[in-house]
């Protein structure tokens, strides 16, 4: 897939809970595959971040889900911008794939904490008819709002900062309760601790490593 290089209009910024928001901006007819990222800078500033593709691929415009960081150089001038302001767009990068894992019998466990569920957004707007199980680990019930496009019926909202959520406590307690086939495809997504954590318990359930995709946030 061609690496471009552009500069977009911004469309829009929405906040979704306290210090996490959506930066929405011009597509200009730019093809990804759901899962990778782009690298976001402002003209004027030479430091970049890289985002995962928040949008569906038949999206009209480009959406990535930004946690700001107080002392960033990047995430607090982002959510700062206006419509019509510049942004520099690079990509797409990357290779946390859902389509080449797909197959007949192939159930898919996908595990994010905080704005870690950006790709799995992508993967569900742009094939909509998959079947799959998401974990979403967030420390307030607020933050659970990140996980609101998702089924009801296919998503368990695991909140360890205060009470609420489908489960109370992190998304590795409750993986550790759940019965998995061996033909499970794992994607897991966000903190490094989580992945870790995430990745032994998953093996010791019988899951190959060759069955569990990894994309560390943090």
């Amino acid at each position: 897939m061609t690496v471009s290089q552009a500069t977009n209009r911004v469309l829009g910024v929405e906040r979704l809970a306290p210090g996490i928001f959506v930066l929405r901006f011009e597509r200009k007819g730019l093809k990804f595959e759901t899962g990778q990222y782009l690298s976001l800078g402002l003209p004027g500033l030479r430091k970049e971040r890289e985002y995962s593709i928040y949008s569906g691929e038949a999206d009209p415009e480009l959406s990535v889900l930004v946690k700001e960081v107080p002392s960033g150089e990047i995430s607090p001038q982002l959510a700062k911008l206006k419509p019509g302001d510049a942004l520099n767009v690079s990509g797409p990068f990357g290779y946390f794939l859902l389509r080449p894992t797909i197959g007949p019998g192939y159930p898919l466990l996908w595990i994010a904490t905080g704005t870690g569920i950006s790709p799995f957004r992508s993967f569900a707007r742009s094939l909509p008819e998959t079947d799959y199980v998401l974990l979403h680990g967030t420390r307030s019930l607020e933050e659970t709002v990140l996980s609101s496009g998702f089924a009801r019926s296919q998503t368990v909202s695991c909140v360890s900062g205060s009470p609420g959520g489908t489960y109370h406590g992190r998304v590795t307690g409750y993986l550790s309760t759940m019965e998995l086939s061996p033909l499970t495809r794992v994607f897991l997504c966000g903190n490094c601790d989580m992945i870790y954590d995430a990745f032994d318990l998953l093996q010791a359930k019988g899951i190959p490593a060759g069955q569990i995709f990894t994309e560390v946030y943090y």
